[in-house]
C-alpha cells in the first residue's frame, strides 16, 4: 500500500508558531478535500487532552485534529512528556502512562520509543491522505541530536519536505533561519525545502532586501511571510503564551495563580473571550481585588501547593475567601482547596502527605492509575455561584491521578467508558467549589451564568448572552491567512512530488 505524502513544519526555536501553523494547514488541506492527520512524534507539554477511548495526547494535536475534521487518536502524538517536580518527567506512550524517569534516564530509552514513533507514523500514512508533521524546539540543538525523536530523525525516516519557521516578532529572524540551516549536516539541510517568516507586523516590502539576501545565502525560497494574527483563539500548549500581556479592562477580574507546573491553562481561553471579563495570571498576591480566584490544574500538586505557601498566594487566597471572594479549583486546584493530599505510594512526590488550603472539606489520595475520560455532566448544586444551574448539562474531560472524597458534590458525571460518578465539592455558601472537569468554561450557558452571578454580587446587570466561542471559526480564519500568505503552488508541488509518476 502506498504511503500518504507528508509535510513537516520545523522551527528555529520553541514558540515560533509551529503548532498554530500546523493547525492552520490541517484546516487548509482539509478544505481542499484531503483527509489530514496531524503528527508530533514527541511532545513536552502540560496541556493535554483525551481521545474518545481515554488516551492522553498533547493539546496541540487535539486542536490540529479538530481543525482537520478528524477524530483525535493516540498515534497523532505517540510520546507525551509531562514534567514533574525534582527534574522528573512522566512518559506517556500511545496515550497511557509508561513510566516516570529523570532526563538522564529518558535518554537511554530512545530505541523502544523510536520504534513506537515509526509505527505510529506508518499507521497514519496508511489511513489518511496527508500527514502534517510538527517538530519540536529546533532541529539545530546540537547537544540533543543523539537522542532526537521528533525533528530531523522523523524527517529522514519519512522523507519529509521540511518548511523551517522563524519568528520575526522576537527579532533576529534572518540570523535564526540562516544559523539553523548552517548547523544542520548537509543531508538534513537538503530536506529543508523552504523558509517561512512568521508573526510579521507591518509592510512586507520593508523585508525585500533582507529576503533577497537570505535566499541567496541559504539557497532556499521564502515561501511565506505570515502576519501576526491578533486575538487568535487557538489553544496553545507552551506556557510562554502566558507571558503575553493581558487586558486590565472588564467589569470582572478573574485572578489565576500562575503555578510553576500549571497544566491545561487553555481552560481560561473562553473567559478571555468574554468582553466583560479580564483574566490575570499572577505569581504573587495582586494589589487589586479579584471577583473570582481560580486555582488551575497542576502536574505536580504538592510542589505547586508549596509554591502557593512560599509566594504568599496561599494566605492571600484564604484571606480573600474569608472575606467572601469566590474561589474555584480545577483538577489539581480542586485538590489544593481540600484539607489534605495523601500520596502513600509516592506517585507524585516523595512526601506522603501535604496540608491543603482547607477551604473545602475534601481529602485526596493519589493512586497509580490515571483517569483520562471525556465526560458529560449534570449540575447538582443550586446555590451561590451555581444558582439556577441545577440540571444543566456540561461537557468536559478528566485527566488526573488523585481521588477526592468530600461532601456536597457539584456534578454527576457520565464518562465515555460508561461509568457514572459524582464529582467535585462545594461549600455551604456556594462561593468555594472545586471539580476535576477541564473544559468547563467552554460550556456557554454555564460560563455566562457563573459570570452573571459575579456581576450580581457587584450590583451590575446580567449580560445574559455568552460571547461567541467557536474554535472552528478560528480555524477558518487561520486557514485563510495561510492561504493568502503562503505559496500554495509550492506547497502543493511538495505534496505531489511524493506521489511519484502516475
Amino acid at each position: 500500500m502506498a504511503k500518504a505524502p507528508v509535510l513537516m513544519i520545523q522551527g528555529t526555536a520553541s514558540h515560533v508558531g509551529k503548532s498554530v501553523l500546523v493547525t492552520g494547514l490541517c484546516r487548509l488541506f482539509a478544505d481542499r478535500g484531503y483527509r489530514v492527520a496531524p503528527f508530533k512524534a514527541q511532545n513536552m507539554a502540560l496541556n493535554s487532552y483525551v481521545t474518545l477511548d481515554g488516551a492522553e495526547v498533547g493539546r496541540a494535536q487535539a486542536e490540529q485534529a479538530a481543525a482537520a475534521g478528524v477524530e483525535l487518536r493516540a498515534e497523532m502524538n505517540p510520546i507525551l512528556l509531562k514534567p514533574e517536580a525534582d527534574g522528573r518527567v512522566q512518559v506517556i506512550v500511545l496515550g497511557r502512562p509508561w513510566r516516570t524517569v529523570t532526563a538522564r534516564e529518558y535518554g537511554r530509552l530512545q530505541r523502544p520509543l523510536w520504534w513506537v514513533v515509526r509505527q505510529a507514523l506508518d499507521i497514519l500514512r496508511a489511513e489518511y491522505d496527508l500527514v502534517v508533521i510538527e517538530g519540536a524546539g529546533s532541529p539545530a540543538e546540537i547537544n540533543l541530536r543523539r537522542t532526537d525523536l521528533v525533528n530531523m530523525r522523523v524527517a529522514r525516516y519519512a522523507g519529509a519536505p521540511v518548511l523551517l519557521v522563524g519568528d520575526i516578532d522576537r527579532g533576529g529572524v534572518f540570523a535564526s533561519l540562516y544559523g539553523t540551516l548552517k548547523l544542520l549536516p548537509p543531508a538534513e539541510r537538503r530536506l529543508v525545502r523552504g523558509l517561512i517568516i512568521n508573526k510579521f507586523r507591518g509592510d512586507p516590502a520593508l523585508l525585500r532586501d533582507g529576503l533577497v539576501r537570505l535566499e541567496r545565502l541559504t539557497d532556499r525560497r521564502v515561501v511565506g511571510i505570515v502576519p501576526y494574527v491578533e486575538g487568535l483563539r487557538v489553544a496553545e500548549e507552551d506556557s510562554v503564551a502566558l507571558e503575553r500581556p493581558t487586558s486590565a479592562q472588564g467589569d470582572l477580574m478573574v485572578v489565576v495563580p500562575r503555578l510553576p507546573r500549571i497544566s491545561n491553562f487553555d481552560d481560561f481561553d473562553p473567559l478571555r473571550a468574554e468582553p466583560d471579563t479580564a483574566v490575570h495570571f499572577v505569581n504573587r498576591p495582586p494589589t487589586t481585588g479579584a471577583d473570582l480566584i481560580v486555582l488551575p490544574g497542576s502536574k505536580s500538586t504538592a510542589a505547586d501547593l508549596e509554591f502557593l505557601w512560599t509566594s504568599g498566594l496561599a494566605e492571600w487566597i484564604r484571606a480573600e475567601a474569608a472575606a467572601g471572594t469566590p474561589v474555584l479549583g480545577i483538577c489539581g486546584g480542586f485538590q489544593m482547596l481540600g484539607r489534605v493530599i495523601r500520596d502513600p505510594d509516592r506517585v507524585e512526590s516523595d512526601r506522603p502527605e501535604v496540608a491543603g488550603l482547607s477551604l473545602l472539606p475534601v481529602e485526596t489520595v493519589f493512586a497509580r492509575d490515571k483517569v483520562t475520560r471525556r465526560v458529560r455532566a449534570e449540575v447538582l448544586a443550586d446555590w451561590g455561584l451555581l444558582t439556577g444551574l441545577r440540571g444543566a448539562t456540561v461537557t468536559g474531560y478528566e485527566i488526573h491521578m488523585g481521588r477526592s472524597s468530600g461532601e456536597r458534590p457539584v456534578f454527576r458525571v457520565y464518562r465515555s467508558d460508561g461509568s457514572v460518578t459524582d464529582d467535585g465539592a462545594i461549600d455551604g455558601q456556594g462561593l468555594v467549589f472545586g471539580t476535576y472537569l477541564h473544559g468547563l468554561f467552554e460550556n456557554p450557558v454555564f460560563r455566562r451564568s457563573l459570570l452573571d452571578r459575579l456581576r450580581e454580587r457587584k450590583g451590575l446587570p446580567p449580560v445574559g448572552r455568552p460571547a461567541s466561542w467557536d474554535r472552528h471559526a478560528e480555524y477558518d480564519r487561520l486557514a485563510e491567512v495561510l492561504r493568502t500568505h503562503l505559496d500554495m503552488a509550492f506547497l502543493m508541488a511538495l505534496i505531489e512530488e511524493q506521489r511519484g509518476p502516475r
